[in-house]
């Protein structure tokens, strides 16, 4: 399966997506590429440990987060993609802003990475469907602003997946060829009982890989840091949570993701490579 050009890796691993938030606010690495050039340096590092794809947002998605005018997610973004696009590297821009996102295509990205599916900017359906560009649908319960609370879910790995296939077929209809969509069940995004916090919700959509793959387009998997990594491994310090962040992505990859998109790409990509030497190895015992 291809998606946004990338022919799959020969030895079945999945495609990775490096990180790259020009924002003052994200929950991991908040300010630390506020400055283009500062962003422009650690992508184009990223792609030289082995991302093939970097996802530049300007607006922070962690719960909470306040909207950003759309003229400062633009000044954010917009120096940084142009720059990697034309050095050649294949950009995702996430945001959930239809001028945003035209404006990104125009200067060079290849993919539009949305965490409302289309569903925030009444522009955005009609606009992706216009510029034939390759975009990624993630489910997301409620907003940052209401910190993505929700009704409980009747069954998470259901429920994601309707909502997802939903997304395909709204798409399909507003003229988005299927061969361009991805879809990302949105780890954290909302992923919590009403009654209090429990990291099982995200752990079972991880496990609920192959229910979402059977929907026939590319799954990516977002776990890198995240809150809930934290929860169960007891790390409360965000930038010390590669060993949980790894040990998932490699059971999401098994599973059948397409994408992971991570903050550490070169261990990333070094646990992946491993994985896929000892699949081989596996094949050929067995």
């Amino acid at each position: 399966m291809e998606f946004a050009g990338l022919a799959r890796h020969a030895d079945g691993r999945p495609w990775v997506m490096g990180i790259v938030n020009a924002t003052p606010d994200s929950f991991s690495d908040g300010g630390v590429r506020l400055d283009p050039r500062r962003a422009v340096e650690d992508a184009l590092a990223m792609v030289a440990d082995g991302a093939d794809i970097v996802d530049v947002g300007g607006e922070s998605t962690r719960p909470g987060a306040a909207d950003v005018p759309v003229d400062e997610e633009l000044r954010r973004v917009l120096p940084v993609v142009r720059e990697l696009a034309a050095a050649g590297t294949v950009v995702s821009i996430d945001t959930r802003r239809a001028s945003v996102m035209e404006a990104a295509l125009d200067a060079g990205a290849r993919i539009v990475n949305d965490v409302s599916a289309l569903r925030d900017d009444p522009r955005s359906m009609a606009s992706m469907a216009r510029h034939r560009c390759s975009i990624v649908l993630m489910h997301r319960r409620g907003t940052a602003a209401d910190r993505y609370a929700g009704p409980d879910y009747r069954d998470v790995v259901t429920d994601v997946r309707d909502f997802l296939a939903a997304r395909i077929a709204a798409c399909m209809a507003a003229g988005i060829d299927a061969g361009r969509i991805a879809i990302d069940p949105g780890i954290g995004f909302g992923k919590l009982p009403s009654s209090g916090y429990d990291p099982d919700q995200n752990l079972r959509l991880i496990a609920g890989v192959p229910a979402l793959a059977a929907l026939g387009r590319p799954v990516l998997i977002g776990v890198s840091r995240k809150p809930f990594v934290g929860r169960i491994s007891g790390e409360p310090d965000a930038a010390r949570r590669l060993g949980g962040s790894l040990a998932l992505a490699l059971e999401a990859a098994r599973l059948g993701a397409a994408i992971v998109r991570v903050h550490d790409v070169r261990e990333t990509v070094q646990a992946l490579k491993a994985w896929a030497a000892l699949r081989a190895a596996a094949s050929r015992t067995g």
